[in-house]
């Protein structure tokens, strides 16, 4: 860990945060909102690396979940109350696949999220790749932040099985609800996928490297698998803050249980920080946050060697992600 960065105009401050999810999302606003917060406020130096690994192809077209979840969320048009999408969508199209029989009918599209799949499928086929379709795609609205996938291979997460099959994470996740019980989670191809441009550089340069409240197992997860990612994290001169998923022991969204059950971790603050593991014992945190409904974890933490604060961790609104942010720069502020 290094010994901090000075507080200062924020334009100077890079910040790079590991993401996915609608956990990612909310915590990438209170990101934006807190650097807009600081002196001289600017967020040039904010990237953001996204997992990729909820891709799919579907009816023909190309779908990146987490991606499309955070663009949505910094543009302000996504959908809060479903947590994925676009606000105010129709569903017309998908109603008309639907009759033709294609895609999945428990897999719903809107139309105007279909047209952003439609505009990425072309770009890529046009010989684009997932890097550059994602800074094209940011040009439409000011998001504050430069998003990069973490790879530009395809290296979709399928779900393994106790009765020996697999099926694609967007089945098990959103077909299934995680009812399944999982024995592993792959991404096929990843050990040869290399980082895609810009992420490596990103991360030894950065002043801060936040691990959002993203779920650790199909969202960080599938980030830290591509090779070079870890040991950047592992690299660089900048502290590493993760924030906990948990809250007095059950997961804020979603099924991450199910999925840190199949890892064999815990749900808690601490199984989770013990999972990351310390930077000084070849892990990757420097600092861990934890709920105040988890301050009886922190001297277990802080065993092992990981620096813990207590916070408020409920990322309500903008202001309450943003208090979050503030309280992790605050953790390695010389």
């Amino acid at each position: 860990m290094t010994s901090g960065f000075q507080t200062g105009d924020a334009a100077t401050l890079r910040i790079v945060v590991l993401a996915g999810g609608v956990g990612g999302s909310r915590f990438s606003i209170g990101v934006r909102e807190s650097l807009r917060r600081r002196p001289g406020a600017g967020a040039s130096g904010f990237t953001i690396v996204v997992n990729t690994g909820d891709d799919l192809w579907l009816s023909g077209v190309r779908l990146q979940p987490d991606v499309d979840s955070i663009v949505y969320a910094l543009a302000g048009v996504n959908d809060t109350a479903r947590g994925w999408g676009r606000e105010g969508d129709s569903e017309r199209v998908n109603a008309e696949l639907q009759a033709w029989g294609s895609g999945w009918p428990w897999f719903t599209l809107g139309d105007l999220d279909l047209g952003t799949h439609l505009a990425r499928t072309g770009w890529l086929r046009d010989g684009l790749s997932p890097t550059q379709v994602i800074e094209r795609m940011s040009r439409r609205w000011p998001l504050g932040a430069t998003l990069l996938p973490m790879t530009d291979a395809e290296v979709d997460t399928q779900v393994a099985l106790g009765d020996g099959t697999s099926m694609h994470f967007q089945e098990w996740w959103t077909r299934h609800r995680a009812t399944l019980e999982p024995v592993r989670f792959d991404n096929p191809g990843i050990d040869r996928a290399a980082p895609a441009a810009g992420v490596l550089e990103a991360i030894a340069e950065a002043d801060v490297v936040l691990i959002a409240p993203s779920n650790p197992v199909v969202s960080i997860g599938p980030i830290l698998a591509v090779p070079g990612i870890r040991e950047a994290l592992r690299a660089t001169d900048a502290s590493v803050v993760g924030v906990s998923p948990i809250i007095g022991g059950r997961v804020v969204r979603g099924m991450a249980d199910v999925c840190l059950r199949a890892i064999g971790v815990d749900t808690s603050a601490a199984a989770v920080a013990a999972h990351y593991g310390a930077r000084s014992d070849a892990g990757l945190l420097d600092v861990w946050l934890i709920a105040e409904e988890d301050a009886a974890s922190a001297d277990e933490i802080e065993r092992r060697g990981i620096r813990t604060v207590v916070t408020p961790l409920w990322m309500k609104d903008a202001a309450a992600s943003a208090a979050i942010v503030d309280a992790a720069l605050a953790a390695v502020e010389g």
